[in-house]
């Protein structure tokens, strides 16, 4: 396509006569427009991410890693409000918080806040803090099981609609009229 243009303007501009009013160089070959700036959204994080970041913190808090350099380990690559409130927990607990006050971020968080409140409950174990963290991983994706167990049953379900809509009107020409048919005939009733 953009051959078959450039060979109509080489064309128009080399031809003798009279150039053709408002035809422009410009508009047979327009720039690329420059894509418009995106706002930045508020990242929302994915369960099965928050999953595995909670996977990798029982993991580090197993292998012996203080609560703080774990938190920071397992959401340097993360995005979402998760991440930010664990960032800022692991923060307040580096600068020496008591339990209540360091993990006050979290709590704020819908996905931290249990968690939250099973380190405030453990406060200095971390393996104890590790099988919460395992704990909650196991919950997620168990819970993002049922929600797909859910939609496909339900897409099983809808699925019986259009089916019912094709198939009923030929079951009835093909199997109601005729049988209705033969009956009125037999009975002669005009």
């Amino acid at each position: 396509m953009s051959v078959v243009v450039a060979l109509v303007a080489a064309a128009l501009l080399t031809l003798p006569g009279r150039p053709v009013p408002g035809l422009r160089l410009a508009a047979l070959f327009p720039r690329p427009r420059a894509p418009a700036p995106r706002r930045r959204r508020r990242a929302k994080s994915e369960p099965l991410e928050l999953a595995a970041t909670w996977d990798l913190l029982a993991a580090c808090l197993r292998a012996g890693q203080p609560v703080p350099a774990a938190l920071r380990a397992v959401t340097e690559g993360v995005s979402g409000p998760e991440a930010d409130a664990l960032r800022a927990a692991a923060g307040l607990l580096e600068l020496g918080a008591d339990a209540d006050e360091g993990w006050a971020p979290a709590m704020e968080c819908p996905g931290t806040a249990g968690f939250a409140r099973a380190a405030r409950r453990t406060a200095r174990s971390g393996t104890a803090l590790a099988d919460a963290a395992s704990d909650l991983a196991r919950e997620i994706r168990a819970a993002m099981s049922d929600r797909a167990e859910a939609r496909a049953q339900r897409a099983g379900v809808l699925i019986t609609g259009p089916l019912g809509l094709c198939f009923l009107p030929a079951f009835v020409c093909l199997g109601v009229v005729p049988v209705v048919l033969g009956l009125a005939g037999r009975l002669d009733v005009f």
